[in-house]
């Protein structure tokens, strides 16, 4: 991969693919995509998570120029076949479109969580990070999708150019946290882009709600925007299933989701990232490895858990197939069953 393509994928040295109305709104506030008070976990300029920073441009520099155990992805990774979702369902129905992206079908709605549709995870459409199979759903085969739900700005979770296609399909709802919402009607004006804080529940309709909740993690589209807009997990409730659904995070000490598990859980299921962890002095802060989620899925008090984040971008050093063999491993070591928590490929379901 292009080292300086990578480095703004992070959001660290150079503002590749910031529009020029982005650029004009850096000059005329500290903040291009959020002005609000001050509250416990936004200063008036940037956002926090409570931990400090800790990994800045130089730490970026080392790991990219020092001699690093590398596993190449595949230019192909084959999957199970694409799968062909009804247009509704009762019940609960979740698809694995790869990387961070779902489709939830849940009492009666279609909701897209961080969906991806372009080739690459990247600021630019010729270079970086690219997807190594198909979507686990044709996008001509989605159904009518009601809502949509952004965990945060980095582009292997936001991809514009997805909800750009979706908005002219469907016109769903959009639900981010703060911020994001400017980043989306940047380019897609009319989009029913919403903005909420962490804690807000909000109804999408008579039988489901959902919740956002804090993670371990941070934000970025550009060198100059770091944790300017906000970052969360989704607490999703519907008809007595409670799921809770993070797109990117640490562990740090745990502590948060023990707290998350005794606010909300238990859950029936938890759908947790598993991958783009190593090396583990650089990710650790961000990205949780399988061991760390087999914590998080105990501490949320989840019978169930499916693994995502790995299998189609390489964004850090593993090889393609390290998070389910460490999810294995795991598992073993902590005396679990197999099954209860599952590494997901695109095009695989879970229902209830």
């Amino acid at each position: 991969m292009n080292r300086r393509t990578l480095l703004s994928f992070l959001g660290i040295p150079a503002l590749l693919g910031t529009s020029g109305a982005a650029w004009a709104a850096i000059s005329r506030s500290n903040n291009p995509y959020y002005q609000g008070p001050v509250t416990e976990n936004f200063n008036g300029v940037v956002f926090t998570d409570g931990r400090p920073v800790t990994k800045g441009l130089a730490d970026v520099l080392k790991w990219q120029t020092s001699k690093r155990d590398r596993e190449a992805f595949p230019e192909h990774f084959p999957t199970p076949p694409q799968d062909t979702p009804p247009a509704r369902v009762d019940g609960v129905r979740i698809v694995h479109l790869g990387h961070a992206s779902f489709l939830y079908q849940i009492a009666g709605l279609n909701l897209l969580i961080d969906p991806v549709y372009s080739l690459r995870a990247s600021p630019l459409s010729f270079i970086g990070p690219r997807r190594v199979n198909q979507p686990g759903v044709a996008f001509d085969d989605l159904p009518r999708i009601d809502a949509v739900l952004i965990t945060h700005n980095h582009y292997d979770h936001l991809d514009i150019e997805t909800l750009a296609r979706l908005h002219e399909r469907d016109a769903p709802r959009m639900i981010m946290p703060l911020g994001n919402d400017t980043i989306v009607r940047a380019r897609i004006p009319t989009a029913k882009a919403e903005a909420h804080d962490w804690s807000a529940r909000l109804t999408l309709s008579d039988a489901v709600t959902v919740t956002l909740t804090p993670s371990y993690h941070w934000s970025a589209r550009g060198a100059f925007d770091r944790r300017m807009a906000l970052w969360c997990s989704f607490v999703v409730e519907a008809a007595g299933t409670k799921i809770f659904h993070i797109g990117d995070t640490g562990y740090h000490d745990g502590s948060l989701y023990r707290r998350l598990g005794a606010e909300y859980g238990p859950f029936r299921l938890a759908v947790l990232p598993i991958g783009a962890y190593e090396p583990r002095w650089f990710m650790k802060d961000n990205h949780m490895d399988p061991a760390e989620a087999v914590k998080v899925m105990l501490a949320l008090k989840a019978e169930e858990a499916l693994g995502h984040h790995w299998g189609t971008f390489q964004l850090t050093d593993e090889g393609i197939e390290r998070p389910p063999s460490a999810l294995a491993a795991a598992l073993d070591e902590a005396g679990l069953p197999q099954d209860r928590f599952r590494a997901m490929r695109p095009g695989l379901s879970w229902q209830a």
